[in-house]
């Protein structure tokens, strides 16, 4: 069956599918963590949107799920942004920031990207530990915008003209899905990526999509904490074969 009614269905048996590890969990200690990955050049929106229903998510133009043997901790999350009501403290990360700006444009590198990108990660790995690696636009260009994906979109945040974020955002036909957020290191103490959440939430429900993706959420991983905070959202009960489809089940307090 098609992902909507404009898009070819994907031939999932002939795309290349590998499946890796296990290896340590990056979120949970002691637990052992499997990925199914499938490399695809390029597919339209719809079709990834399909992909994603099913616990699919894209860097470039890798797709991955988790297929660990023993854990099932890793759950995809939505909200459905028409029924979304920010908590009192999302209403105070909004209010701290409205001064800022979004601008939505396709997904591209320019020297600005590059600065924040690198001044992120060198602040992470300072706080958290997090390692660096390489900071090429080469590097970049690999990770976030290989492919021909022309749904991938930056959300550009500006105070004044000054670039404060980055968010690499999939925009597809009735959601949209984070692919992942960078912001200049002195913008963290006004909660930027609670801010955030609230524009794609936001810019979702204006242009008249149903759902945010929001990647995977793991109840015991304390970075993760912040997705369930949102609500309501939709949890996927499991990741379901290729035939089979999908369940989502809705999480109101």
């Amino acid at each position: 069956m098609p992902p909507t009614a404009n898009d070819e269905p994907l031939d999932l048996a002939n795309c290349f599918r590998v499946v890796t590890g296990p290896g340590d969990c990056p979120y949970l200690d002691g637990e052992q963590m499997s990925l199914e990955y499938m490399l695809v050049h390029s597919m339209t929106g719809g079709q990834f949107q399909w992909l994603l229903e099913r616990g699919w998510r894209k860097q470039g133009s890798s797709f991955f799920r988790p297929k660990c043997a023993a854990c099932r901790e890793c759950r995809s999350i939505r909200v459905p942004v028409r029924d979304f009501r920010p908590t009192k403290s999302q209403r105070r990360a909004a209010n701290k920031n409205k001064n800022v700006r979004l601008e939505v444009r396709p997904a591209a590198i320019t020297a600005e990207h590059m600065r924040i990108y690198r001044a992120y990660h060198e602040d992470m790995h300072t706080r958290r530990g997090w390692p660096l690696g390489s900071f090429s636009r080469d590097r970049y260009a690999e990770s976030f915008l290989s492919g021909e994906f022309p749904f991938t979109h930056d959300f550009l945040y500006y105070r004044g003209n000054e670039l404060l974020a980055v968010g690499l955002v999939d925009v597809l036909p009735d959601a949209l899905s984070s692919v992942y957020f960078y912001h200049d290191p002195s913008w963290r103490e006004l909660s930027p990526g609670t801010y955030t959440v609230q524009e794609e939430i936001r810019f979702a429900r204006e242009t008249g999509r149903e759902f945010l993706y929001l990647g995977y959420w793991v109840a015991d991983c304390g970075s993760m904490s912040y997705k369930n905070r949102f609500r309501p959202h939709e949890l996927l009960d499991s990741y379901p074969d290729d035939g089979q489809p999908p369940s989502w089940s809705r999480i109101t307090d």
